[in-house]
C-alpha cells in the first residue's frame, strides 16, 4: 500500500513540475560570449507565463529592473531593453506566474567581452 502512494505521489509531483512554464531559449545564450552589449534581452519559455520581474546584475552595478512596458500579459516570449553597463559577466533574473497559477523564477546569463 505504500509503494501505491508514493507511485501516486511522485505521478503527482511529476505532473507539477511538468504544468510550469520552463525557460526554452534567450537571446544572447545562457553562457554566450558576445562582442557587445546587446540592447535588449528576449526570453522564450515552453508555455504562456506572465512576468512580474526581471532583474539584470553587472558585477560593476547595482541589480537593474528590466523595463516589462506593456508586456504584462500570458505570453510565450518577451523581449525587453538592457542599458548597457559595459563589458563583463551578466545575470538575468526573472520572476513570473505560469499559467497554472504557480510562482516561477529563474537565470540565465552572458559576459560581454
Amino acid at each position: 500500500m505504500k509503494h501505491h502512494f508514493l507511485a501516486a505521489a511522485l505521478s503527482l509531483l511529476a505532473t507539477g513540475v511538468l504544468a510550469h512554464s520552463p525557460l526554452k531559449a534567450t537571446t544572447p545564450a545562457d553562457g554566450a560570449v558576445a562582442g557587445a552589449v546587446p540592447t535588449e534581452v528576449t526570453m522564450t519559455f515552453m508555455r504562456d507565463i506572465r512576468l512580474t520581474r526581471v532583474q539584470a546584475t553587472h558585477a560593476d552595478h547595482d541589480p537593474v529592473d528590466l523595463d516589462l512596458g506593456d508586456q504584462t500579459s500570458f505570453a510565450t516570449g518577451f523581449a525587453l531593453p538592457l542599458e548597457g553597463m559595459g563589458p563583463g559577466t551578466y545575470v538575468i533574473e526573472w520572476r513570473g506566474l505560469g499559467d497554472d497559477g504557480h510562482p516561477l523564477t529563474g537565470r540565465f546569463g552572458f559576459t560581454v567581452e
